[in-house]
Parts: C-alpha cells; structure tokens; sequence
C-alpha cells in the first residue's frame, strides 16, 4: 500500500478517540465558563438576600425597646395601649417597608399588629410553636423563615424579647416579605433556588417548584419541618431529580421527568446565619452543545489536514520523478538566487544607511524643537522684562528707605523702632526671592522623563510668574481644581504651556470692560482635562483650525513670533496627550489640556 493511503488509514482510527477525548475535555472546558458565570449570578443572588435580611435584623430589638411597648407587655389588657400600639406598628410597618410587625405576650399569643385591620389579623393569634418565639422569649435574638399559618404568605421573621425590669414579658416580631427579590429571579437565562436545612426548595424563579425537596423526604425530615409548622398545611413533594458530579467537580442536576431530561450545571453557597443554601442552575446544553461543534469543527480540520498531507506527499512523488530532468534548471536558480541575494544586501545596505540618516535627522529635529521650546521661554521672560524690572525696582526703593530710616533710628538711639524696619526688609526681602525661584524654575531646561505630577502648584507656579499682568490689567482669575488626580506629564514643561496659554488669554481680554479667566480640571472620558476660559472675542472661525500652526499669530508685529501655541501643542503631545481650543457658546475662548492619568502615587521630583 503506497504511504498516502497509510496516512488516511491512520487518522481514520485515530478519528473516534481523538473525538472522545476531545469532546470530554471541552465539555469541561464549556462547564468551567459556564460555572464562572454561574458564580457572578450565584453572588449577586447571595448579596441581594443577605442584604435584605440585614436590613431588618437589628429592628425588632430597636423596637422591643421603647417605652410604649414594653407598657403594652407589661399590660396586655389595657385596650387604650392596644390601640396606640397597632397605630404604631402599622406606621412603622409601611415605614420599614416590612410584611407584619406583632406584639405577643409570653403565652405567645398575638396583642397587637401592624396588620390588625386586615382580614387576615394576626390578633389573637398563637405563634408559640415558632422558633423564633421560643429563642426571643428564652431572652435571644430570633430568626425563622416559614410559610405564614394566618396570612399562608412566605417570610422571614426576626423577633427579640420585651423586657421589663430583667422580666421577659412578651416578643416582638418583624415578617420581612422577600416575594420582591424572588420576582427578580424569574428573567435571564439561570434558574435560582433557596432550600432550607432539610432541602426544601421554599425560594424559586418556578413555582412549580415551590416545596419540592432535593433529597428524599424521610420521616425524620418531616417530622422536624411539622414540629415547627414551617409550610403550614402546603403539600412537600420529592422533585423528580438526581444530582450528580463530573470528574472536575461540577454539580449536574438532571431532571426525570422530561424528555429529553433537563440537565442543570448546579454551583451553590450557604448563607450560615439564615440557615439556607442558595443555588443557581444554568442549562447545560449549550454547554454541551458548543463541545459537539467544536469537536466536530476539530474533526473537519483534521480531515483537511490529512487531505492536504497526502496531496503534499503525492507531489513529492511526481516530484521526485522529475528531479534527474530538473538539473539544469535547479542550477540556474540557484545562480539567479545569488544574484537576487547580492541585489538585496545592496539593497539592505543602502536601507541601512537611509535609517541612520533618518535618526540622525530625528534627534536634530528633537533638538531643534527643545532649543525652540527654551527660546519660547527666553522670549516670554524677555517680554516681560519690563514689568520685572518693576516688580523688583519697587521693592528695593522700599528696602533703601526702610534702611535708611533704621541708620536714623539708631543714631537717635531708638533701637526699638529699628527692628519694625529690619522686618519690613527681611519680607520685601522674601518677596523678590520668590519671584526670582519662579524665573529660574520657568527659564530652567526641563528633564525629558515623564513622572506623576500634581497641577495644583504648576498652575499656581504659573500665575505667579503672570501676577504682575493680572494685577496691572486687574483681571478676575478663578481656579477650581478640587480632588483632581495626578497627571503624567514634566512639571517645567506643563507649567510653560500654562504660561503660553495663559499669556494668549490675557492678551485676548486686553482693554474689554469684562477681564476674567477661569481655570479648571477634571475627568474626562478616563483622561485629565485641564481648561483655560476667557472672556475675549474667541477665536476667528477662519483661523481655529491654524492657530497651533509654527509661526502663525493674530497678534501684531511685534507682538511674538507665532510658536507659542505651536510649542504648546508639541509639549502636550509628547507628554501623550492633546491641546484642542473652541468657542464657548457665552464667548471667549476655552482651551483644553488633555492628560494621561498618573499610574503611580508618587510626584514628579523638582526638576
């Protein structure tokens, strides 16, 4: 037999195990989805209803407390207290949004509820067969779920003792209703279900599930759920179902009375404290449904796999019956393929040196950029030179004269007078030395490495280097930065962006009769967005789309080169972010500082 058939003979044997075991494997696979699914929908279950019961466990001792309660035990007969108490207990049952809140003396008997004009009152009634009355009248928090014997409605009760002078003289108790959260259960795709310590199924998207018990009902079994009347007189039925397990661990949950028989994937969760084990049920055959095709997908790829080895073999065959003839021709390529080879080193050469030149004109083209951001910033400390002449002329007039004053002072002798001028100096003094930090932080090259920074003192930074424009145009400049997370971003370079934008804005208010610009931050779409508002004429809609363009400026002559915004928007850029302006719709322009969030903590080191 010639070897491709031996290959198709092969692969049809191996065919059915690789099937079985495959089908095995991605069932499980399948189950494993699904049962994580399960789990989310098992949780949210879980914390709705633990939820809901915490909500009320701590209200029948609240209520077993006051005062006109605890009268009303110690007098059950008093008709007037009655009254008062179902009053009450009605108002704070539609309150609390409970089922039915009771009073019951220590015989267990039922003197006043939230319920007591409704048919079915629970007044007179006797609950003292319930645990939860035998726990609080023992002196204990109680809790009980069970089928209501008056009102045949399922709830949850808690219940606490009424004490009087370390006299227990009745039981309070609160009926939480849980038919809302049931409710809830009955859409999506997973059948949810409660069942108590016997296995009764008392909770369920289904009700015909309702008081169905997974496991067999054995006489022991019913005789503890009689003892306490749990479901009253409500009929408990075995449900027709057999749990079992994969070999990975999953619960399966079959159904026998179907046909074909629902099978379940089954993941559950006790809730200690109620007594309960809460289970959610998620068909399982899709699951077993995706494993068929996928397996029969893996099927199909093997036979075209096994098709194209054994045409691949058939032309190594022909191939190998052709070779003798093929001499000539082999030798030839190989001639053209080292040609060929020769051509793409040349090739790959010139390549080669194309990239090197192409890096050495980008990091000239990068240097030429920081050279163009430092002499941004030389341009705007040289324009506003003459203001800073100012800034400092005035205080050292000030600090001559203070001087002056103080060698008159001691020269008279009047030494205490002369330490109010050595103050006034020492604070002038401080003054300029703040200014100056500024001008040296600003005018300073910055690093190149981005780190976390905080935008409150880079926008304080900056506007200190512009108080002298804010107080000589006496502009209105409000900041709201409030709980604003650390930027990635270089601090220099950020604060010289402010500069710039900040510079634009100013000028844009210049002369008008309204000089106010507003400085914001906040999160935008999982990014930082820094925004600098003013109350100019906005920005021409012809010229919006150009403004961050070199060399463009709607200023005057001489009134800047036109790469601030140009600098700007680059230095922006390189920190990953984006520099963007619009009109708003009151006017004046908005620009907006786009920035990535920090990942770290930790801020940027002075740079």
């Amino acid at each position: 037999m010639r070897a491709p058939y031996w290959v198709a003979l092969m692969c049809l044997v191996l065919a059915v195990p690789v099937a079985t075991v495959s089908f095995r494997m991605l069932t499980e696979i399948y189950f494993n989805q699904a049962a994580s699914r399960a789990d989310d929908t098992l949780g949210l279950a879980v914390s709705a209803l633990q939820g809901q019961l915490d909500r009320y466990r701590k209200l029948p001792q609240l209520l077993a407390e006051l005062q006109d309660i605890r009268d009303l035990a110690a007098n059950p007969g008093d008709a007037d207290k009655i009254v008062s108490a179902n009053a009450y207990l009605e108002a704070t049952s539609d309150l609390l949004e409970a089922s039915d809140i009771y009073v019951m003396t220590g015989d267990g008997t039922t003197i006043a509820a939230s319920n007591h004009a409704s048919e079915a009152s629970f007044i007179g009634e006797t609950f003292d067969y319930r645990p939860y009355f035998t726990d609080a009248i023992a002196g204990r928090d109680g809790s009980f779920f069970a089928l209501g014997t008056t009102s045949l409605r399922r709830g949850y009760y808690f219940s606490a003792p009424i004490i009087n002078a370390d006299r227990i003289d009745g039981v309070l108790a609160i009926k939480v209703d849980i038919d809302a959260i049931e409710n809830s259960w009955r859409s999506g795709d997973t059948e949810i279900i409660v069942s108590d310590p016997e296995g009764i199924i008392f909770m369920s998207g289904r009700s015909e599930w309702l008081f169905a018990s997974l496991e067999p009902l054995t006489q022991e079994r019913l005789d503890r759920t009689g003892q306490t009347r749990r479901y009253a007189d409500a009929e408990l039925v075995e449900l027709p179902a057999a749990l079992t397990r994969t070999k990975q661990g999953h619960s399966l949950l079959s159904f026998l009375d179907g046909d074909p028989a629902p099978e379940y994937l089954s993941v559950s969760q006790p809730m200690p404290e109620a007594g309960w084990t809460v289970r959610v049920l998620l068909d399982a055959s899709p699951a077993r449904a995706e494993a068929l095709i996928t397996t029969l997908l893996l099927l199909s790829a093997m036979a075209v796999v096994t098709m194209g080895v054994i045409v691949w073999m058939q032309r190594r065959m022909r191939l190998a019956e052709r070779l003798a003839m093929q001499a000539e021709a082999r030798e030839q390529l190989e001639r053209r393929v080292a040609e060929r080879t020769t051509d793409l080193g040349l090739a790959n050469s010139r390549l080669e040196a194309e990239v090197v030149e192409r890096r050495n004109a980008e990091e000239k083209l990068r240097k030429t950029q920081a050279d163009l951001v430092q002499a941004g910033k030389l341009a705007a400390l040289g324009q506003m030179s003459a203001a800073l002449s100012h800034e400092f002329n005035q205080p050292l007039a000030a600090v001559r004269s203070y001087a002056d004053s103080a060698l008159v002072m001691i020269d008279r002798d009047r030494t205490g007078e002369v330490r109010q001028y050595v103050e006034r100096i020492g604070g002038l003094t401080e003054k300029m030395t703040t200014i100056s930090r500024h001008l040296s932080n600003f005018a300073r090259k910055p690093g190149e490495q981005l780190r976390p920074v905080d935008l409150d003192p880079i926008v304080a930074d900056a506007l200190a280097i512009l108080d002298w424009r804010v107080r000589d145009q006496v502009i209105v400049v409000t900041t709201d930065l409030a709980d604003c997370p650390l930027a990635q971003a270089g601090s220099v370079r950020l604060q010289q962006v402010l500069v710039n934008i900040l510079s634009n804005a100013f000028d844009a208010i210049e002369g008008r009769e309204k000089r106010e610009v507003a400085i914001a931050a906040r999160q935008l779409d999982g990014r930082i967005a820094l925004t600098v508002a003013d109350t100019g004429p906005g920005v021409p809609a012809g010229v919006i789309d150009r403004i961050f363009d070199p060399f463009f400026s709607t200023k005057g002559v001489g009134r800047g080169l036109g790469l601030g915004l140009s600098i700007s928007y680059n230095i922006v850029k390189d920190f990953g972010g984006d520099l963007t302006v619009r009109n708003a719709p009151a006017g004046g322009a908005v620009f907006t500082i786009l920035l990535e969030p920090a990942e770290s903590r930790e801020l940027e080191p002075a740079q």
